[in-house]
């Protein structure tokens, strides 16, 4: 059985992550207690006949907080299979959030000076758990048709024999860097096809992009570097049984050199360890479109 347990930030997005797995097959349950949860999964095991379940599970419960090390580990104890997807955002769009929904958030009791300091509050309540978490998500960027179309590229097509997922994103430094990702690979040092007027209006999604990059050797020595990395990392990952490896991959505006790499750097990493599952998310490609 699959179990994926949602948590994260008021306002980032979970009850929207919890629908598209739902879209996808998973029995979703929100606001789920603690308390109830051995109990439930022992219940659900043998008569679910699709084996996937997603539960929001955050402050809401009171019990949470302080209940939920002791029964995580009672489920790795039990062997269950089971992920924690986080979701993070700033605080500056979750109040954005918060003051076009007009809902009070978990926190908010009377007497309490801002939105902006209960926010800060949970944040700091979740480091814990977020530190823990098996995929990190920072919906700061998404609207909730985009978040929908992330979780499905992330959750799609899962298959329960996956070894590892390797989530590739490109970004572009100019737009931040992803917090999610647990390695971060600067590319702007590669000729950026941007200056080149035929090439400015195609992404690095385009071969047209990926065979200009790789005429330059620093392009080569980059790619063979980043293989060498991996596979030194990847047996780590594999004996402390991590799920997921999330790599952020930069240029200036996401939209050329990154993506480009992650294209190369996923077609050698799925002939080298087909057994991997590989994500890649172009987190700024549309951003700076060039129109002639």
């Amino acid at each position: 059985m699959n179990i994926v347990i949602i948590t994260g930030l008021s306002g980032s997005g979970k009850s929207t992550a919890l629908k598209a797995l739902e879209d996808l097959g998973y029995l979703s349950i929100d606001n789920f207690p603690i308390r109830l949860l051995l109990q439930f999964l022992e219940e659900v095991e043998e008569s679910l006949e699709n084996k996937k379940v997603a539960l929001v599970m955050d402050i809401r419960d009171k019990y949470f907080l302080k209940e939920y090390p002791s029964v995580f580990e009672i489920l790795k104890k039990k062997k269950y299979n089971f992920e924690i997807l986080f979701l993070d955002a700033r605080s500056d769009v979750i109040i954005t959030r918060f003051n076009q929904t007009r809902r009070i958030h978990p926190l908010m009791k009377e007497g309490s000076k801002s939105l902006k300091e209960v926010i800060e509050k949970e944040r700091e309540l979740l480091r814990d758990l977020k530190e823990i978490a098996d995929l990190i998500v920072d919906t700061s960027d998404f609207n909730v048709h985009q978040l929908r179309n992330e979780i499905f590229r992330l959750y799609r097509d899962r298959s329960s024999d996956r070894a590892l997922i390797i989530h590739l994103i490109g970004f572009g430094y100019k737009y931040g860097i992803p917090s999610e990702a647990s390695f971060l690979f600067d590319v702007r040092f590669l000729p950026n096809p941007y200056f080149v007027d035929s090439l400015k209006p195609l992404s690095g999604k385009e071969d047209t992009i990926k065979k200009y990059l790789l005429n330059f050797p620093e392009t080569l020595k980059l790619v063979e570097y980043l293989e060498s990395f991996l596979e030194w990392l990847i047996p780590f990952y594999y004996k402390d049984n991590k799920q997921y490896l999330t790599i952020g991959i930069g240029c200036t505006g996401g939209r050329h050199r990154s993506p480009a790499i992650i294209e190369i750097l996923s077609q050698r990493l799925k002939e080298k360890y087909p057994e991997i599952e590989i994500v890649k998310t172009y987190r700024d490609i549309e951003k700076d479109v060039y129109h002639q």
